[in-house]
């Protein structure tokens, strides 16, 4: 019989509320407390779920197995602190922290305590990358776009760390290259942090990623396009669907032509290209992505395993984001009237 792990869930906000509803449903979890700042609103996410209700996340030291960090990301590593190094799991709600220095130390205490650390990328459940990840592809150039209306969350932070943090995570998970070269812009437009952000990412490897992130637009679009040699696939984070387009073997005629030196295809367009191409939905697993993630990570915790995303995942991350926010920071909107000046 499968071992119930003490769990809690410190932070009630939206992502709290949601962590706390899955660790009462799991089988192998008892969800002992929500804890909060807010009294009341840690009573709303334990009610109906036996959880005890605490304004002081130290108090639950010693008395849970696992805990889901889901305050705002300035206080990731201070509420966290007392678990980690008391050995308990922590899963850190996306981003891991605001900067790469504390996520270093956050992983150094995991290190030392021999705690599991993990990351709230719930996309990398999402069964979109799953499909990707079976598919095996090894990526030439991905296009990712995650756009949505304001949704007054996250103001402490801008649109990279908010929302383009997920697609970076994919990003990394999906190029398996460390070393690569930034070039970004944004805009701020309701505060200090950019609301819009692109970046431009080249990577060792060979790999171009071009990333767009948006917490201005109309509607909700999330969506990510992946071109390989064999493959094409265009999938969509929101609704769960995708398509993968493949080469068929009627298309190696235009490479041999090629090969035989005939240039000119036209004597070719008489045939259908779409006839040369698979088109195929992907089979897409039906699963909730926060439920996945947060079996894995209580599994990880259960066996002393690694959890699938791992502290390191969420540094890596990280650095990236900096790489991107420091980017924009650097680019000249005006470049003109500094040549002008000049003279």
């Amino acid at each position: 019989m499968t071992r119930r792990l003490r769990t809690a869930v410190i932070g009630a906000g939206h992502m709290g509320r949601h962590h706390a509803r899955i660790y009462s449903e799991l089988p192998g979890s008892e969800l002992v407390a929500v804890c909060d700042v807010d009294e009341k609103r840690a009573a709303e996410a334990a009610r109906d779920r036996g959880a005890r209700v605490v304004t002081r996340a130290e108090e639950l030291v010693g008395q849970v197995d696992a805990v889901t960090i889901a305050v705002p990301t300035v206080y990731h590593a201070e509420v966290a602190r007392p678990f980690i190094e008391a050995g308990v799991g922590a899963l850190i709600e996306k981003p891991i922290a605001p900067d790469s220095r504390t996520a270093e130390k956050m992983l150094e205490w995991a290190r030392k305590s021999g705690a599991v650390l993990s990351v709230g990328h719930s996309e990398r459940f999402n069964p979109v990358v799953l499909a990707i990840d079976r598919m095996g592809v090894t990526p030439k150039f991905i296009e990712t776009q995650r756009v949505s209306p304001f949704t007054f969350r996250s103001a402490d932070i801008g649109v990279v760390f908010d929302m383009m943090i997920h697609d970076i995570d994919i990003v990394l998970h999906l190029v398996k290259s460390h070393e690569y070269r930034v070039h970004a812009v944004g805009v701020a437009v309701l505060g200090p942090h950019e609301d819009v952000a692109n970046a431009r990412v080249s990577f060792d490897n060979g790999c171009v990623v071009n990333l767009t992130a948006s917490r201005l637009a109309l509607k909700t679009d999330r969506r990510i396009r992946v071109f390989s040699p064999d493959a094409y696939l265009t999938m969509d984070f929101q609704r769960k669907s995708g398509l993968a387009v493949k080469k068929d073997a009627n298309l190696d005629l235009i490479r041999m032509a090629r090969e035989r030196h005939f240039e000119d295809l036209s004597q070719m367009s008489g045939m259908d290209f779409g006839k040369m191409l698979k088109v195929e939905p992907l089979a897409l697993d039906a699963v909730e992505p926060l439920r996945a993630e947060i079996e894995s990570f209580l599994n990880a915790v259960r066996t002393g395993g690694q959890a699938a995303v791992t502290g390191e995942d969420g540094l890596r991350a990280v650095r990236m984001a900096e790489d991107i926010v420091a980017s924009i920071q650097q680019h000249d909107w005006d470049p003109q009237s500094k040549a002008g000046g000049s003279g």
